[in-house]
């Protein structure tokens, strides 16, 4: 599924931009990631206090990236909360490239 999130921004602080980190993806690449068209689908699994999603593309390299985030409105501006970032693994990718091309064919 493809859906750009109704976000003017991102929210950071030092605890998600840490936690993203922790797995080797800068805030660069995160904000990157969502300028490139990425899809985004529900996380209904983490979507128990607040909606989540997760949306999978690539960051300006051109690395396949999964980012899980909820849509936080801050002074009234909507704003992209990533909560998790990593490069995603060889099945992943696999997965990722098949799907995008059966999109690309529609």
């Amino acid at each position: 599924m493809r859906m750009a999130p109704a976000a003017s921004g991102f929210d950071w602080d030092e605890g998600n931009r840490a936690k993203c980190a922790r797995h080797g993806v800068s805030q660069a690449d995160i904000e990157a990631l969502f300028l490139t068209d990425p899809q985004v689908a529900p996380d209904i699994r983490h979507s128990h206090q607040e909606d989540r999603l997760i949306a999978v593309g690539r960051n300006a390299a051109g690395r396949q990236m999964f980012v899980g985030f909820a849509i936080r409105t801050v002074e009234g501006r909507p704003l992209i909360r990533p909560i998790t970032a990593r490069y995603m693994h060889a099945k992943e990718i696999e997965h990722y490239e098949k799907e995008t091309a059966a999109l690309a064919k529609r």
